[in-house]
């Protein structure tokens, strides 16, 4: 009598579990496979009871993985997405070579969009999806392959560091060769427009506390105007609406291509660095290996000009921990 060469689950069970898996609900499972909840309950539990243990601890209102239910949906997920390239491969449909990151607006828009063009003209067959958002997804159940995130260094395990930040005013020439308002040392600046992010998540990179770690105390200032988004704020530095809070290196282009200047250069270290995050799907995939490979290139010749680790004298902007930065991989980013 001859024995099976796999031992495997039944493909209906496999699939009930990774999407339970995944989600962790199996409602949320339900729909997406178009079966009712209870249909994909049984499956679950009819995989449990061959396998001879529990995939999932189940709490009101809360479902999560025992380690045994994380070691086999790593494998699904795995198998899954073979079976599932090779079947698009077999029916003549070319699968769409992607790459998905996740980020904040700022750095998409004033770093990653500006670099971008060098990956695409060497990568030309590779669809780039950029997902700018303040709001912190889960890698895995949303499908991303990568995340930056502007946060504490140590605050992310296996997170890549990509390159630090100093803080700097930063404005139009044309404010800075404005003779009837100077703009020679900090203490100018309160003949200036100032402008100010209103995001709570970033109390800490502000005016007030630049000034503070100077030793300025307070500097008033002719006026002030407020944003929301980090973008827009350097935008309006740029049409000379009043002086801004660079970011080096996000401002960096701008710098170069002296749409903004530096008028004083009292550097002022960011705490948070930004960090590079991977979803577990995205190692075995050859084009996110490749972006990888270029933003960690790319993001090496910005730290060697990027004043990461200043002198002593030098103040730091305090860091904070409110960014909702979650401490592994699958979790928020």
């Amino acid at each position: 009598m001859h024995s099976k060469r796999y031992d495997v689950p039944p493909l209906d069970q496999l699939l009930a579990f990774e999407a339970a898996a995944r989600n962790l609900s199996f409602t949320r499972a339900a729909e997406e496979l178009f079966l009712t909840q209870s249909a994909v309950s049984r499956q679950i539990q009819s995989l449990e009871r061959d396998l001879g243990l529990a995939l999932f601890v189940r709490r009101p209102r809360t479902l999560t993985l025992t380690e045994g239910g994380r070691m086999l949906h790593r494998t699904t997920q795995e198998v899954l997405q073979r079976l599932h390239d090779t079947t698009r491969q077999l029916q003549g449909v070319a699968a769409t070579r992607t790459v998905t990151v996740t980020t904040t607006p700022a750095f998409a828009a004033l770093w990653l969009i500006p670099h971008l063009a060098s990956f695409t003209r060497t990568n030309p067959g590779v669809d780039v999806r950029i997902s700018a958002a303040n709001e912190l997804v889960n890698l895995e159940r949303a499908g991303v392959d990568l995340a930056v995130r502007y946060a504490p260094a140590d605050s992310v395990p296996d997170a890549r560091p990509l390159f630090g930040e100093t803080v700097f005013p930063v404005c139009a020439p044309a404010l800075l060769h404005d003779d009837a308002r100077p703009l020679a040392t900090p203490a100018d600046l309160r003949r200036h427009v100032l402008l100010f992010l209103d995001d709570a998540r970033a109390a800490w990179l502000g005016w007030d506390l630049w000034f503070h770690a100077l030793r300025l105390g307070e500097v008033s200032s002719a006026g002030r105007l407020h944003f929301s988004h980090y973008d827009q704020l350097v935008q309006a530095a740029v049409a000379g609406q009043g002086v801004a809070l660079g970011r080096f290196p996000l401002v960096r282009n701008l710098l170069d291509e002296g749409r903004l200047v530096a008028p004083f250069r009292q550097d002022i270290a960011s705490s948070r660095t930004y960090l590079l995050m991977e979803s577990a799907a995205a190692r075995e995939k050859a084009d996110v290996r490749r972006f990888v490979a270029w933003l960690l290139a790319e993001t090496e010749r910005e730290r060697q000009d990027t004043a990461t680790n200043l002198p002593p004298d030098k103040p730091k902007l305090p860091g904070g921990s409110g960014d909702g930065v979650c401490s592994d991989r699958g979790g928020r980013a």
